[in-house]
C-alpha cells in the first residue's frame, strides 16, 4: 500500500485540514439469541469494538478538492463526521482551520459546509426559500452577506425555477442542488461532501459537479468528497485519498494511481458481423457481439500494433479504438488485489483498555 510518512510534506502551507494518528472506535452491544444469554446481558453486556478508523493520518491544503475514496465500512463516512465536528475521535488530533471541531464547534461550524447524499436540512413541508430565510435567522448570517449569498447559489445552482417549491415535491436532483445552495449560504470556507450525487441521474450529477468546479475555480472554496462514483471523482479532484480497513491505503492524484496499479488498456476490434473474435495472444476476450471484440491487456507488456497484427491474420478489421480502463474498474482491482494480498498497514493497535467508546 502506498501511503505517505507526512502528508504535510507536501504543502507549501499550512493545511486547512489535519489529521494526526485518529482512531474512532465504536462499541456494539452483543445479543443473545438465547433466554439464558439474554439474562445474563441484562447484568454483564457483551460489547464487540469496532475500528472504524485505525491511525489516519491526513492533511488537506486550501484550495484543494480531494476525493476520498473506498468500499463500504472503510470509514469514509466516518472521517467526514469527524471533521465535520458530528463526531470526537477516540484517539489522536482533528484540527480543521485550526479549530476541534467538537471543542469548538460554535465558531467552526460558521466556516464549514456539509452536504450528507442520504439526508436533508432543507423544511420538508415548507418553501425552500423558507429553509432559507430559517438559516438566515438561526445563523445570525448578516443581511448584506445572505443576500449576495442567496443570489449567487441562485444563480450558480438554477434555484429560481423551484425556489418557491416545497422540497417533497421536488425531484431528488433539485433537491440536492436546494441542500448545496443552503451549506453554502453563510459562505464557507471549506465543503464537506458525503455522496452528494447518490441518486441522480446523469445530467443532474454533471450539474452538481460543474457547481462545485466553479465554486473552487472561483472562491478557493476547499472541498472533500466522497462517492462510490470513481469516474465522478477522476472528473472533479486531482487528488484521491484511498482508505482501507480503516487505514489511509493511498494518497497521490489518479494519474499516478494508474500508472503504479492499472497498465490494463481496453482494445476493441470491429469485423464484419458474423466473423468469430480473433483469438490473441497477451490479451483476453472479454466481450464479443455484433462484431464488436472487446480484449483487456497489459499495456506495460504487450504493444497494441503486435495485438494488431495477429488479429490481422484470422480477420478483416472494420475499425478499432483503444482506452484507459475505466477508472471504476482501476479502483475495483486495487481494492481486490490488497484484499488478496492480505495487506494490513503497520498501525499499532489501542490497548482494549484505552479505548473509550468515544
Amino acid at each position: 500500500m502506498d501511503t505517505d510518512a507526512d502528508p504535510s510534506s507536501l504543502l507549501g502551507e499550512a493545511p486547512i485540514v489535519r489529521l494526526d494518528g485518529v482512531w474512532k472506535t465504536y462499541e456494539q452491544r452483543q445479543r443473545s439469541e438465547r433466554l439464558a444469554g439474554l439474562i445474563r446481558g441484562l447484568f454483564k453486556p457483551e460489547i464487540k469494538r469496532i475500528d472504524a478508523l485505525r491511525g489516519v493520518s491526513l492533511a488537506i491544503r486550501r484550495g484543494e478538492i480531494v476525493a476520498y475514496a473506498g468500499p463500504n465500512g472503510a470509514g469514509k463516512s466516518t472521517t467526514v463526521k469527524l471533521c465535520s465536528g458530528l463526531l470526537a475521535p477516540t484517539r489522536g488530533s482533528v484540527r480543521v482551520m485550526g479549530f476541534d471541531p467538537v471543542k469548538e464547534r460554535v465558531r467552526f461550524v460558521a466556516r464549514i459546509g456539509v452536504v450528507f447524499g442520504q439526508r436533508t436540512e432543507l423544511w420538508w413541508d415548507q418553501p425552500v426559500a423558507a429553509s432559507f430565510d430559517w438559516k438566515r435567522v438561526v445563523w445570525d448570517i448578516p443581511t448584506e452577506r445572505y443576500e449576495r449569498m442567496r443570489a449567487f447559489v441562485q444563480d450558480l445552482l438554477g434555484l429560481d425555477e423551484f425556489f418557491q417549491t416545497a422540497p417533497r415535491e421536488l425531484s431528488l436532483g433539485q433537491r440536492m442542488r436546494a441542500d448545496l445552495g443552503l451549506a453554502l449560504l453563510h459562505e464557507p470556507e471549506i465543503l464537506f461532501l458525503d455522496e452528494p450525487t447518490l441518486g441522480l441521474d446523469v445530467l443532474a450529477k454533471r450539474n452538481i459537479l460543474r457547481c462545485i468546479k466553479d465554486l473552487n475555480r472561483e472562491r478557493q472554496l476547499t472541498v472533500m468528497v466522497t462517492s462510490h462514483d470513481m469516474a465522478e471523482l477522476e472528473q472533479l479532484a486531482g487528488r484521491i485519498v484511498m482508505i482501507h480497513k480503516g487505514s489511509i491505503a493511498y494518497d497521490g492524484d489518479f494519474a499516478r494511481l494508474r500508472r503504479e496499479f492499472a497498465a490494463k488498456r481496453v482494445l476493441t476490434i470491429e469485423t464484419p458481423i458474423g466473423e468469430p473474435a480473433p483469438t490473441l495472444v497477451g490479451a483476453e476476450l472479454v466481450s464479443s457481439d455484433a462484431g464488436r471484440h472487446e480484449y483487456v491487456f497489459d499495456g506495460a507488456q504487450v504493444q497494441i500494433a503486435a495485438l494488431l497484427d495477429q488479429a490481422a491474420t484470422q480477420a478483416r478489421i472494420v475499425d478499432v479504438e483503444t482506452h484507459q480502463l475505466p477508472i471504476d474498474d482501476v479502483i475495483a482491482d486495487v481494492y481486490e488485489r490488497w484484499l488478496k494480498e492480505g495487506h494490513e498497514l503497520a498501525r499499532e493497535p489501542i490497548p482494549e483498555q484505552a479505548k473509550p467508546a468515544g
